[in-house]
């Protein structure tokens, strides 16, 4: 499956967690250790904030460890808030539309995971897609459909509420008419202030997620940037990962608000 990272905070240069770490994204490219799959060389991508409201996006479907731009880029681009990803392709095609992050606005996406049985389910998935976002949907995959869904639910107003919304809908799907469809969900989220990081899984295991705070902010991963693993924190099955503007980070558990209202 796919890796990423996400990072809040003072601003840095983004070599410091996607390429110069031991155990970098682009090692993780070649070499991932907690994936299904050890190789994620199916695109790559990078999303960051700067000057203006939308992030800046560089996209590129070459295997990360193969672009020599990257490093470059990584070493002079800064910000307070960015992304990375490598890709593993799960039943989409191979194209820089399909590479993450996904953008809308000033909000940007990015998935590991999958929707199972996608042929089956893409069009009732893209039908949560409104008429007045449905011309962003550039790409083919499951997590750019479901980005566009949430966004469509109202993320601007309530980006937690709008991904529950959405997953409780595509857990519905993927538990109908008789079958068990897998559905991983481990994604981030935000608006250029505030980090969401959901690890979320259906009639399946959820896929790794961790974080680690420091002085200049916190950094969630698909796996840990390095050998010390007691200062990388996994983020529980089913629970979000919450970094607000001059905030703690906050662990919370999904579906919560749904529990208290049942009681």
């Amino acid at each position: 499956m796919c890796r990423w990272i996400a990072y809040r905070g003072d601003t840095i240069a983004l070599e410091h967690y996607v390429t110069a770490p031991a155990h970098s994204l682009i090692e993780q490219s070649i070499r991932a250790l907690e994936s299904t799959a050890s190789i994620n060389g199916d695109g790559f991508g990078l999303g960051w904030y700067g000057d203006h409201p939308e992030p800046g996006l560089y996209r590129e479907l070459r295997p990360a460890w193969s672009d020599e731009n990257l490093r470059y880029l990584c070493r002079h681009l800064r910000s307070h808030l960015f992304f990375a990803h490598v890709r593993a392709a799960t039943g989409t095609s191979i194209t820089r539309q399909n590479c993450h992050p996904f953008v809308c606005g000033r909000w940007m996406f990015m998935h590991n995971g999958l929707i199972g049985n996608w042929g089956r389910l893409r069009r009732k998935v893209e039908s949560l897609v409104p008429d007045e976002l449905y011309p962003l949907r550039i790409g083919t995959t499951d997590s750019e459909a479901a980005f566009l869904a949430i966004m469509g639910a109202g993320a601007e107003r309530d980006p937690i509420g709008a991904t529950e919304r959405v997953l409780e809908v595509l857990t519905n799907m993927v538990s109908s008419d008789g079958l068990r469809e897998p559905l991983r969900f481990t994604s981030a989220l935000t608006d250029g202030s505030d980090l969401y990081a959901f690890r979320y899984a259906a009639n399946d295991n959820a896929n790794t997620l961790y974080y680690r705070t420091a002085d200049e902010g916190v950094v969630v991963v698909s796996e840990p940037l390095d050998k010390e693993q007691d200062i990388w924190q996994p983020v529980p099955t089913n629970h979000m990962l919450i970094a607000r503007a001059g905030k703690e980070v906050e662990l919370r558990p999904m579906f919560a608000a749904h529990r208290i209202a049942a009681e």
